[in-house]
């Protein structure tokens, strides 16, 4: 009997006929015998192609698997220690679907442009599979953790009449004749979320038309947010330290062999442990004084403010209670300090600057009004959330997480552009 399965449970089928499907990553030949690495997603697999097992009809057309062509192959499993994943394949026959002619991805060096532009060929590779699968367990690690705390994931719009992180940044639609704007997050609508279910999140793509080129920024990412009703600045940064120190254990217990794919020092990661540094954010300034960094107090970190910041540390540093006037209106003023806003910032090690941002929200309606007024926003356009405060108001507190930079962290990668499958970026919109 012929068994249909993966490169991945090879290891469960040894001694029997199997059926794989996939496509070719390289092969080569030699006299009598071909070798072929086919890939299927899961793995990597050595399948032996013997003349003398399939007969020369077939044996002749071996040639024509060239990279990335895609078959089915039908052999035996036998155990090697040699081959990738410790199993190999002694084919009885293979069957061509489609043969890749001159498939433009050759294995030599490419330049970045050029393989940017191939995006959609490139992610086939063994290194941006790798960084896939690793996103991949980042992103259910997130959910695990926050599912089995009692978060209730709750979708928030994506198209939206108001700004949430200013107004500078806003990708402006037509709406059947109104301005609307694409999500720069789904916090606002996720406050509302908490007042009914106290601790909720939302995930989903956010967006942000910030002309930078710098290797941190995309113009589309994906941001997971939890919100929590009844929370303050202290449990807020409890539950990030929290959320990070699970995920990054996940991606060390279930995704190693990734990491050394990308030759990733799996010793910075398991450093990251609870309890994180804290410092307020004139302390996080005087680390920059004494850095011999020229900056004054009030300004919001750049990201070389935020990698000096980072580089005393081995772990992740969360910088607390920002100047009020650097944040967004909904953020609480410190009541022992008028000039200071409860919010929080995590800096990831190794200079990949803010992984996390959040704060503790203003649940006043009278200050609210005050701050929108200072901000030159509209009320009228945020009446529904005036409501949260009118109706039933609690202390609450949130964040948002950026997927991209907790990749590029994890992974150790130069630029966020290998952290998405398809990354939009100031210059780049295609593939």
């Amino acid at each position: 009997m012929t068994i249909r399965t993966s490169i991945k449970y090879l290891g469960e089928h040894t001694g029997k006929t199997v059926l794989l499907e996939g496509w070719v990553y390289n092969s080569r030949s030699s006299g009598k015998l071909g070798f072929l690495m086919l890939r299927d997603g899961t793995g990597i697999a050595q399948c032996v192609v013997s003349r003398a097992d399939v007969g020369d009809e077939l044996f002749s057309r071996f040639d024509e698997l060239t990279q990335e062509s895609s078959l089915t192959v039908i052999g035996e499993v036998r155990a090697d220690g040699r081959a990738p994943g410790g199993y190999e394949i002694g084919v009885e026959s293979f069957q061509l679907h489609q043969q890749a002619i001159d498939y433009p991805i050759a294995p030599k060096e490419h330049g970045t442009a050029f393989l940017m532009d191939h995006r959609h060929l490139w992610l086939r590779s063994r290194r941006q599979h790798a960084i896939v699968l690793i996103r991949h367990e980042i992103i259910k690690a997130t959910r695990d953790f926050l599912d089995n705390n009692d978060f209730i994931l709750v979708d928030t719009p994506i198209i939206t009449p108001n700004a949430v992180e200013g107004t500078t940044t806003l990708f402006e639609i037509d709406y059947f004749g109104q301005p609307a704007y694409l999500t720069q997050s789904g916090q606002l609508y996720n406050e509302a979320n908490a007042m009914a279910h106290k601790r909720v999140y939302c995930f989903g793509p956010t967006f942000r038309a910030e002309k930078s080129k710098t290797r941190r920024h995309l113009t589309e990412f994906w941001m997971v947010e939890p919100e929590m009703a009844y929370c303050d600045l202290d449990e807020n940064m409890i539950w990030a330290e929290k959320l990070i120190e699970y995920v990054v254990g996940r991606v060390l217990e279930n995704r190693a062999a990734q990491l050394d794919m990308l030759e990733r020092d799996r010793a910075k990661l398991e450093a990251v442990t609870a309890p994180f540094p804290r410092i307020s954010y004139t302390e996080a300034v005087d680390i920059l004084h004494a850095a011999g960094q020229e900056f004054e107090w009030g300004g919001d970190f750049g990201g070389g403010d935020e990698t000096v910041i980072s580089e005393q540390y081995d772990r992740p540093v969360i910088v607390h209670r920002f100047p009020a006037r650097i944040k967004a209106f909904y953020m609480k003023v410190d009541a022992e300090d008028a000039r200071l806003a409860l919010g929080m910032d995590v800096l990831a090690p190794e200079g990949y600057g803010e992984i996390v941002g959040g704060g503790q929200r203003e649940e006043n309606l009278d200050v609210l009004l005050e701050r929108l007024a200072e901000e030159d926003l509209d009320p009228e356009t945020y009446q529904w959330y005036l409501d949260l405060r009118r109706y039933g108001s609690t202390p609450h507190a949130g964040f948002g997480m950026g997927i991209e930079r907790v990749v590029a962290w994890i992974c150790g990668l130069p630029h966020v552009r290998e952290t998405i499958p398809y990354p939009r970026m100031l210059q780049r919109m295609e593939p």
